[in-house]
């Protein structure tokens, strides 16, 4: 264990384990925990802290509401939330945050796999904690029903085919996920919707104010911040309702505005490219054709 600018920074699942005073895991690179048994001093209260390998929590029911960009959404079905290696957390405030299970897998456990080069395809293990997914009762069966089989063979003699009959088990929990966050974007809509025009108001305003001028090109970075949502979510959650991501998002937004500059005023077109936030006037153009089949001034030529 390694302590560094106040993160604590865990190294191997046999480390964690003896720190939440457990019993060593059968096979150092996986493990499944019920928090129940977890000592309740592991961490200190807010204490950052990062892992060297894959975090999967499920709980059977969360109380209160959870939170997706501005808005919340109450449930009480349970569901899960996933982390990434060195992805930095803090511990939970008190000891209803150490309630559920817990698969910990080493990016050694996959790695000789398919899901090792296809893991990263996964967007939410970018997500924040407070993008966790939540599930209907029908869902967390299924859930229940994927983390006993992991429980399962786990406890089992380990022979030749653990690994394969586990790591196909991580990407059958993985694929669910994929398929449940899919529904999770489409069936809270009215959050997502209210998320969307909160992202056009926060567009508007960028050139209307001439943030562009001052701050460039409007980043996925600095949209994602001001919604104050993960970057991933985000442009997952835009592609599921609109077909795009983030960034092909902000373009479109960047491509109305132009159109309303050249349709609407006499400045040139380099004029438009910095009040757009872009540095070359050849980038912006470039952008417009790609977007429209037109250049700016065939654009203008139109009106």
């Amino acid at each position: 264990m390694k302590y560094q600018a106040n993160i604590q920074h865990i190294t191997s699942i046999p480390e964690l384990l003896q720190e939440a005073g457990l019993p060593a895991p059968l096979h150092p690179l996986i493990a499944l925990v019920d928090n129940h048994e977890v000592s309740p001093g592991i961490f200190t209260k807010g204490q950052k802290i990062s892992l060297d390998f894959y975090k999967i929590s499920f709980k059977a029911s969360f109380k209160g509401k959870t939170k997706y960009g501005q808005g919340h959404y109450d449930f009480e079905e349970g569901g899960l939330a996933f982390l990434k290696p060195k992805q930095i957390v803090s511990a939970p405030e008190n000891r209803d945050g150490l309630v559920g299970l817990v698969l910990y897998f080493h990016p050694d456990f996959i790695r000789n796999y398919p899901l090792g080069n296809a893991i990263h395809h996964y967007g939410f293990f970018a997500y924040d904690v407070s993008e966790a997914l939540w599930l209907s009762a029908k869902e967390k069966e299924i859930i229940i029903h994927l983390f006993d089989s992991i429980a399962n063979e786990l406890t089992a003699n380990i022979d030749r085919f653990s690994q394969d009959i586990l790591v196909s088990q991580i990407e059958l929990l993985l694929n669910y996920s994929n398929r449940y966050y899919n529904r999770q974007f489409i069936t809270g809509k009215t959050v997502n919707h209210d998320l969307i025009t909160t992202l056009d108001k926060l567009l508007h305003h960028y050139f209307e104010e001439e943030d562009s001028l001052k701050k460039g090109f409007p980043s996925v970075t600095y949209i994602s911040s001001q919604l104050n949502v993960s970057q991933r979510y985000l442009s997952d959650m835009l592609r599921s309702l609109t077909g795009l991501n983030t960034q092909q998002y902000i373009q479109n937004a960047v491509i109305e505005r132009a159109k309303e500059q050249l349709s609407n005023t006499s400045l040139s077109v380099s004029e438009i490219a910095y009040e757009l936030g872009f540095e070359h006037s050849q980038s912006f153009s470039k952008l417009f054709k790609a977007k429209t089949q037109l250049s700016p001034l065939q654009f203008r030529q139109s009106f």
